[in-house]
């Protein structure tokens, strides 16, 4: 610190560190500015209590949660902000939907991948689907089942190989909640079928996502954008532009900087309402 003596610090999921090692750095340096990033979901207990924890000691806290949420978290020192997945065009350069579904560098017609079983029924839906949708689909779970995860090189394979994704969150019905593999998937052409309960509508365009609200809903989207290819190439590239254009790590990092320096926004960002 003393040697760089810097603006702004950015910290994230560093349990190690606790409070009052930010609250000595403060002493030392009263004009520099503490921003916590977190990209947990609420409903983990031990998550949202780090959040408010942090809260004592931030600036500026970004939590991958809609501004609805996280009117709990107010109060304290902190700015709550949200902040979404983003896209890097130097890691999600696949795009599925330029391929038409007979192309033979597709194997997957709908791919969810998951190794994480706490704090979600999300593996009965998943089972339901195999069971309900055509044998001849190709609905494909790395990481469920006793199926091995997929990492890396391997998992960015996979995406660019498929279809459509499935974006179910261990838990659903959060303002603007998704794991990481919305931008993933989106980012790749994939067209991504999602809950309509996170009112992501509420700032990405139509004819993009495709929003379930049951399992019988989502069965029917499925086997209607599989049968139409054109209307999935559509919507899956309308979605991959929009990520790339306005989702992306440039912008997300321009924004953590100008919302914790207080400084005029340069972009009219999508999720700033």
């Amino acid at each position: 610190m003393a040697a760089f003596q810097p603006e702004l610090i950015i910290f994230g999921h560093c349990d190690l560190i606790d409070n009052d090692t930010f609250l000595e750095i403060r002493r030392r340096h009263p004009y520099t500015i503490l921003a916590g990033c977190n990209n947990d979901p609420l409903f983990v207990p031990r998550n949202a209590a780090n959040i408010a924890e942090r809260c004592l000691v931030a600036d500026a806290m970004f939590v991958s949660t809609g501004p609805k949420e996280l009117a709990r978290f107010t109060g304290n020192r902190a700015k709550l902000w949200h902040m979404p997945n983003p896209v890097d065009p130097c890691i999600e350069t696949a795009d599925a939907s330029a391929l038409a579904s007979d192309n033979q560098e597709l194997h997957t017609d709908l791919l969810f991948c998951s190794k994480s079983d706490n704090h979600t029924s999300r593996g009965h839906l998943v089972t339901e689907l195999q069971g309900k949708l055509p044998s001849n689909f190709r609905f494909h779970t790395p990481g469920m089942f006793g199926q091995p995860t997929l990492w890396g090189r391997d998992y960015d394979r996979k995406l660019a190989t498929s279809k459509m994704g499935l974006n179910l969150n261990r838990q659903e019905g959060y303002q603007w909640y998704s794991s990481a593999r919305i931008a993933q998937m989106a980012g790749n052409g994939l067209l991504i079928f999602t809950h309509s309960a996170a009112a992501f509508d509420e700032y990405i365009p139509k004819e993009t996502l495709v929003y379930f609200d049951d399992e019988e809903s989502l069965i029917r989207l499925t086997q209607e954008y599989h049968h139409d290819d054109a209307k999935r190439c559509y919507w899956a590239h309308k979605c991959r532009e929009f990520f790339h254009r306005e989702i992306n790590n440039t912008l997300y990092a321009q924004y953590i900087v100008e919302a914790s320096t207080g400084t005029k926004f340069s972009h009219n960002y999508v999720w700033i309402k």
